[in-house]
């Protein structure tokens, strides 16, 4: 017969590993009870980039493409400019809201943006010096430089030089702007640490590729550009303007299929100097936008359960 150590040996031994099977079963439990409890992800959250086109004064309909976008819960990750679209797109990427914007649009007084000066003074000619543009979109943006903006902003501009497209990620804001919107023979090219820039709707109308290159997953154009045969060509600015618009809408078409969504604002009559229809701009960058609404949201959807 064992003695009594024996025995307490055996009891000790039983009792550990009862102990350590109850441990085990224990953990075991909690293990798949954490693997239960746990949601499997089903969808990601694209990141959305709008590209706003050049077009002059017809730019007032981003303010309306904006504002749907808004409404409907949806704000753009990127937003990257050309021209008229890089206006818009500054002071939106620095923090303000759709409404706000469209305030700025109804109050601003084109004067305050317009500083003419002798075209035949200088090398490189233009009717607006552009000094004032600059200071007031600095003004709007709250001096706020590219990379400060609470939506990350690229601006387009063309060197004059090249003729290649450059893409502003860093710096002064309104000095960019400036560079994006000097149409030539109206603005007076941009100087910009020794070089010259100019519009960049001669390089890039609606600037869809740098969207999709600076990691935009949906891409959101706003085509502004006008059809050069509706619009009646009259005085310097008109056929300066209507040059830019001829110019660029070979390279528009080829970057367009580009696009998840493709917003055209309906402004067959307006001309590109027409600040007096900025309201019907906005109306009708509204109307295009809400016809698009639907097509986003699906785009959007399709991505979240890829």
């Amino acid at each position: 017969m064992p003695s009594n150590q024996q025995l307490l040996i055996q009891k000790i031994v039983v009792f550990i590993s009862l102990f350590i099977l109850s441990a085990c079963s224990i953990i075991e439990t909690k293990k798949s009870s954490n693997e239960s409890s746990k949601t499997p992800i089903l969808s990601k959250t694209p990141v959305i980039g709008l590209a706003l086109g050049g077009g002059a004064a017809r730019g007032f309909a981003h303010i309306g493409v904006i504002k749907v976008l808004e409404a409907n819960g949806i704000k753009p990750n990127i937003i990257v400019g050309t021209s008229a679209g890089s206006v818009i797109g500054s002071i939106y990427a620095s923090g303000i809201s759709a409404s706000e914007l469209q305030q700025i649009a109804i109050d601003l007084d084109e004067a305050t943006i317009t500083d003419w000066t002798n075209p035949f003074v200088g090398k490189l000619g233009g009717m607006i010096k552009g000094d004032a543009l600059q200071n007031k979109i600095n003004v709007l943006v709250k001096n706020r430089s590219i990379e400060q903006m609470k939506i990350p902003l690229a601006i387009v501009a063309t060197d004059l030089k090249t003729g290649n497209p450059i893409l502003f990620q860093r710096g002064d804001t309104g000095q960019a702007v400036r560079a994006s919107s000097s149409v030539p023979g109206i603005f007076m090219p941009t100087n910009i640490l020794g070089k010259e820039y100019v519009d960049g709707g001669l390089s890039s109308p609606v600037p869809i590729k740098f969207t999709r290159t600076l990691g935009a997953d949906i891409v959101i154009a706003v085509n502004i550009s006008a059809d050069p045969s509706d619009q009646s060509v009259s005085g310097i600015l008109g056929t300066l303007l209507q040059t830019t618009t001829i110019m660029g809408r070979s390279i528009t078409s080829w970057e367009l299929p580009l696009a998840d969504v493709v917003v055209v604002p309906q402004l067959p009559q307006m001309k590109g100097t027409d600040f007096k229809s900025r309201n019907a701009a906005i109306l009708a960058g509204e109307i295009a936008m809400q016809q698009n609404i639907s097509q986003l949201k699906n785009k959007i959807e399709e991505f979240k359960n890829k």
